[in-house]
C-alpha cells in the first residue's frame, strides 16, 4: 500500500493541544460546560442558537452569490431567502402549521427541496425529510409514523403515494413542487402557487420570517434511519444538535491547520467554495453536513439529477467545484474515470467521504491526483446528526485506516457486552456522547431506551481506540460473521480486498454453511480496464489475513455495488446471490 509523504516537522502540536486551543479560543468553536437533556457535557458556547439564525445571517453577507445550482437553474442567496419567507408565511397562514407540527419533504435534490426544509425550521415546525427512493408502502409508513401534517413532494412521489392517501387522514395538505397542476385531490396544491418557479424567486417581495419563539433545544428534524433491516426509525434532533454537528466538522478542520502550524485564513470575499452534491439532501450528511454548513459559509451547492461521474467532470470544471465526495465509491469513480484528464479539476480543495469502509490506498491516490486537496474520512450516523469524528489532511495520510479523532465536544468510549469501558486497542461496541446527538426515536420509547443512554448513543458499531484516541471501525456488530465459532469482521476482509490495485469497491457477506454456520463470500467491482482472477485475489487476501477469513467465493461485476440512497451497500441483495454450502 502506497502512503503519501508527510511534511517535515509535522505535527507541530499534539491532538490534545490542538483540541484544547480550539476549545479556549475566541471563536464559535469555543467550548463550555453545559447541560443537554439533563446530562452534563461540553457545548459550543457561542454557537448560533437556531438554524433560523443561520438563515437570517446568510443573505446580508452573501445575497448576490449563487446558493443552489441545478442544470440551467441558478438560485442566489437573496432569491432563496425570498422563497423561504413566503413559504414560511404560507405554512402558517394557509396550511395552519404550528410549532411542533411535522412538515415532510420528499423529492429529488431539486432547488425546491431546501425551501420547505428551512421554512419549517424557521417557524418551529419539525422538518421531516424522507427517502425519495422509498416505495409507496414505505412512504405511507413514514408519513403515518411521523404524523406529518404537510408533505412537500415532487410529481414522482405523488404517483407513488396516490393509493395511500385514504390511509393518511393526518396528512392535511400535499404541496407538489415542479408540477401537480392537474391533480384533483382537494388536499393537493402546488409549490408554484406559493412561490412560483425558481426563475421568479428573486422578484418576490421581502416580507421577513414570521415571529416565533425558538431556542437551541427545540425539536428541529426527524431524520429516518436507512432501514437496511426492519422499519426505519425517525431520529429526532434539536437545533443545537444539528448546529453542533457542523461545528464538530469545523473544529476538525481548524485542528488540521493548527497541527500544521498554520493560522486559519481570513475569508476572501471574492472566493466561494462549491460542493458537488453527490448524496441526497434527505440523508443526514446531505442536510446537516452540506446544506446548512454551506449557508453558514456562503458556499454554492451544485446538484445533478442523478449521480454520474462522467457528467460530474465538466460540472467540476465549469462551476469551480472545491468539495467533492460522499461515499468512497464516488471518490473512486472520479479518480479512476477514463475522461478525468480531459478536464481541469484544479479547483478541488477537499475530497471527503464516509458512510462506508474505504481502502487505505484511496488517500494516497487522492494526494497523488490532487496534491493540494485535503482528503477526509469520518464517522457518524443519523443518530449523531452526521459527523462525530473526522480524519482530515495529514492525520488521515498518517492513519489512512482510521475514522479520525473526535473534536473536544465529543466523547467516544469502547465497551464490552457488560457495559464496562475497555482500554486502548481493545475491540468492543462504540458509544458516542456529545451535543450533536439526537434525543430520541420518534414514537419508539423502547428503541429509544436501547440506543440513547444518559447522553450516549449506543452505536452498534464494533471499534477500537488507539493510545491517542483515534477511532478505528472494525465492523457493524450485526454484520460480523461467525465461522465455526471464530469471529470474522467484514471490514477486515474488505480492507484486504481493497488493498489490491484492481479493486474499486468490495463487500463481504456471510454464506450459510451447514456445519460451520457461515463462510465468507465477497462481491467485487473492479476498476476500469483492470482484471484479476478469483484465485489471484484470494491469494492476495491470504497474504494479509488468516486463511479462515479468506473468501471461499468471490463474484465480480462491472457495475457499482447496490446501495441505498444513504450510500450503504445493500448486503441482503448480495447475500441472495450465494448458494448455501455444506
Amino acid at each position: 500500500m502506497a502512503v503519501a509523504a508527510l511534511p517535515e516537522g509535522w505535527p507541530v502540536i499534539t491532538i490534545a493541544q490542538a483540541n484544547a486551543a480550539i476549545a479556549a479560543s475566541d471563536s464559535p468553536l469555543k467550548l463550555a460546560d453545559g447541560v443537554v437533556g439533563g446530562v452534563p457535557m461540553k457545548i459550543y458556547q457561542d454557537a448560533p442558537p437556531t438554524i433560523r439564525t443561520i438563515f437570517e445571517l446568510a443573505e446580508p453577507q452573501f445575497g448576490a452569490r449563487d446558493y443552489l445550482v441545478y442544470e440551467d437553474e441558478r438560485v442566489t442567496y437573496s432569491a432563496f431567502a425570498r422563497a423561504v419567507e413566503h413559504f414560511a408565511k404560507a405554512l402558517q397562514e394557509t396550511y395552519n402549521v404550528q410549532k411542533g407540527d411535522r412538515v415532510a419533504v420528499v423529492m429529488r435534490n431539486y432547488p425546491q427541496w431546501p425551501v420547505p426544509f428551512f421554512a419549517a425550521l424557521s417557524i418551529g415546525a419539525i422538518a421531516t425529510p424522507m427517502n425519495s427512493w422509498w416505495t409507496g408502502d414505505e412512504l405511507e409508513y413514514g408519513l403515518k409514523d411521523s404524523g406529518a401534517k404537510v408533505a412537500v413532494i415532487d410529481p414522482q412521489i405523488m404517483d407513488r403515494i396516490r393509493d395511500s392517501l385514504p390511509n393518511l387522514p393526518e396528512l392535511k395538505s400535499i404541496i407538489i413542487a415542479r408540477g401537480g397542476e392537474n391533480e384533483t385531490d382537494p388536499r393537493v396544491s402546488t409549490m408554484d402557487s406559493v412561490v412560483g418557479p425558481t426563475s421568479t424567486w428573486a422578484g418576490l417581495a421581502q416580507i421577513g420570517l414570521p415571529e416565533v419563539d425558538l431556542g437551541p433545544d427545540d425539536d428541529a428534524t426527524i431524520m429516518y434511519t436507512s432501514g437496511t433491516t426492519g422499519r426505519p426509525k425517525g431520529a429526532l434532533a434539536t437545533h443545537r444538535a444539528i448546529i453542533s454537528n457542523m461545528l464538530n466538522s469545523l473544529t476538525c478542520q481548524m485542528r488540521m491547520l493548527l497541527r500544521r502550524g498554520e493560522e486559519p485564513p481570513e475569508p476572501d470575499p471574492n472566493e466561494q467554495n462549491a460542493t458537488l452534491l453527490a448524496i441526497p439532501f434527505f440523508h443526514a450528511t446531505g442536510a446537516f453536513a452540506i446544506l446548512i454548513p454551506s449557508m453558514l459559509q456562503g458556499a454554492k451547492i451544485v446538484a445533478q439529477y442523478k449521480w454520474d461521474a462522467g457528467k460530474a467532470l465538466p460540472i467540476i470544471e465549469n462551476e469551480g467545484i472545491t468539495n467533492v465526495g460522499g461515499v468512497p465509491a464516488i471518490a473512486w469513480q472520479l479518480l479512476e474515470h477514463p475522461e478525468r484528464d480531459n478536464y481541469d479539476l484544479s479547483s478541488i480543495k477537499a475530497v471527503s467521504y464516509g458512510g462506508a469502509p474505504s481502502a487505505p490506498e484511496l488517500v494516497s491516490t487522492i494526494k497523488k491526483r490532487f496534491p493540494d486537496a485535503a482528503p477526509g474520512n469520518g464517522w457518524g450516523m443519523t443518530e449523531t446528526c452526521a459527523t462525530a469524528s473526522l480524519n482530515i489532511g495529514e492525520d488521515y495520510v498518517n492513519r489512512p485506516d482510521s475514522a479520525g479523532h473526535p473534536p473536544g465536544a465529543v466523547e467516544l468510549k469502547i465497551v464490552d457486552p457488560d457495559g464496562n469501558t475497555l482500554g486502548p486497542g481493545e475491540v468492543g461496541e462504540l458509544w458516542c456522547k456529545g451535543p450533536m446527538n439526537c434525543k430520541a426515536y420518534w414514537n419508539k420509547p423502547e428503541a429509544t431506551a436501547e440506543t440513547f443512554v444518559d447522553g450516549w448513543v449506543v452505536t452498534g458499531d464494533l471499534a477500537r481506540l488507539d493510545e491517542e484516541g483515534f477511532l478505528y471501525l472494525v465492523d457493524r456488530a450485526k454484520d460480523m460473521l461467525i465461522r465455526g465459532g471464530e469471529n470474522i469482521y467484514c471490514i477486515e476482509v474488505e480492507s484486504a480486498l481493497y488493498d489490491h490495485p484492481a479493486v474499486m469497491d468490495a463487500s463481504v457477506v456471510g454464506i450459510p454453511h451447514k456445519i460451520l454456520g457461515q463462510e465468507v463470500g465477497a462481491v467485487v467491482q473492479l476498476k476500469p480496464d483492470m482484471n484479476v482472477s478469483e484465485d489471484e485475489l484470494r491469494a492476495h487476501v491470504r497474504n494479509q489475513i488468516a486463511a479462515f477469513k479468506v473468501p471461499v467465493e468471490i463474484q465480480f461485476q462491472d457495475e457499482p455495488l447496490p446501495r441505498n440512497a444513504n450510500g450503504k451497500i445493500l448486503k441482503p441483495i448480495l447475500r441472495d446471490r450465494f448458494e448455501p454450502r455444506s
